[in-house]
Formats: structure tokens, sequence, C-alpha cells
């Protein structure tokens, strides 16, 4: 077994992915990891994947009151943001110095932050009643962080996927919308609408997926419950 086979099977051992670029991903992760310098922790990867969401809520704002053409630093800060955010916990493991809750409750908690802030920045560029699709997106991406805690909680497997999307896909995709936008003034809202009707789908689609897991869940344990006063 290689070093790099040896690395992807220390970073993906805690998780189970399904997202289109999953394989090429994890190649760049298992990589990147083994050149990160030792003076750089795990807590500082999470502290630099947040202020990547800070850099696109920044460009929001610089977008309406400078130039619009710096929407394009958004995407800078989704890549800083994947760079943060993707290796915090994977650095860890590689190194040894695994806390799975410790970082399991800073990775949730920062992510929510994060799509708070860049919601915040949404909100700020669009304003007017397009607002209310910014608050749907949180809302909506909330919802799913939600159903992967749950199918979590009920499998013990965490998934951060919803099928082929991942969220790798998601910073891909909004940073399209963001580079349309700067060539097509106006087109975000619209994007917006369609980035939401699509998270509302697949919400719901993994929302009946986690109720029958559950439902079987809750039938086998009432099931080993009535055995075991059987042989009482």
């Amino acid at each position: 077994m290689d070093d790099l086979t040896k690395t992807l099977s220390k970073i993906t051992k805690d998780r189970h992915r399904t997202n289109i670029l999953r394989g090429y991903e994890q190649q760049t992760l298992a990589r990147l990891v083994q050149c990160i310098p030792s003076w750089l922790s795990s807590d500082a990867l999470t502290v630099i994947g947040l202020m990547g969401s800070v850099i696109i809520a920044a460009s929001f704002v610089l977008a309406v009151y400078v130039d619009r053409n710096l929407l394009l630093f958004g995407i800078f800060g989704f890549c800083v943001n994947w760079f943060g955010d993707s290796l915090d916990g994977r650095l860890a493991y590689y190194r040894n110095k695994p806390r799975k809750w410790y970082g399991f409750s800073l990775d949730y908690c920062t992510d929510w932050l994060s799509i708070v802030f860049i919601g915040l920045g949404y909100i700020v560029y669009v304003g007017n009643h397009w607002e209310l699709w910014g608050f749907i997106f949180v809302v909506l991406y909330g919802w799913s962080m939600m159903i992967a805690l749950l199918r979590y909680k009920i499998t013990g497997t965490y998934i951060i996927d919803s099928g082929l999307l991942g969220p790798t896909e998601v910073r891909i995709i909004i940073s399209l919308i963001l580079a349309l936008e700067v060539v097509v003034k106006g087109s975000i809202m619209y994007s917006t609408i369609v980035a939401c009707v699509v998270l509302f789908i697949f919400n719901v689609i993994d929302f009946v997926k986690l109720l029958k897991t559950a439902n079987l869940k809750d039938t086998a344990e009432k099931s080993t419950k009535a055995n075991e006063e059987t042989h009482a």
C-alpha cells in the first residue's frame, strides 16, 4: 500500500461520500494534508474556512459599494472556505490526533455560521423583496444540515452529500452563479430561485428516506425488545 492510499484510508474513514467529485477531491485532500506545515493546526484550518465565508460576504458588500466585478472575489472566498473546511478534520486524522466529537461540534457550528455570513452578504447585495430568497436558501441549507445530523444519529454513518451533490459541488455552482452575475447583472436573483427549488427537492427526498430509515430502526428495536421480554 503506497503513501497516498494510506492517507486516503485515514481521511475518509469517518464519512461516506456519494458526490460526483469525491474521487478527485479525496486524492487532492490526501496530497494536501501531507503538505500542511506542522505549525498549522486543525483548529487554525477551521478558522481559515470560516474566514473564507467572511470573504464571500465581503465580496457582496464590495460589489454594491465599490464595483460589481468584485463579486469574483467571492470565488476566491469559496476556495479558501473549501481548503479550511475540507482539511481541518482530515488533518487531525492524518496526524493521528483526532478529536471526533470536538471536531464534529466545531465543524457543524462553523458550517452554520458560514452559510449565515454568505446569506447576509447576499441580502445586502440584492436588496428589496429579493432578500427573501437569501433567507429561504439559508433555511433550506440549515434543513439539509439537520437531516445529515439526524441521519448520523439514526444510522451511525455521517453522510454530508445529497446524492451526487455535496458541499464542494454547491461551492462550484454558487461560484458559477457569481461569475454569471458579473456578466449578466440581475441573473443572480433567478439563479438563487432555481438553487432554492433544487435544494428543496433534494431535502424532501432525503427527509422521506430519513423517515423510512427511522421507521425501520423503530421496528427493529421493538422486535428486539419483544424478543428480550419473551426470553426473560
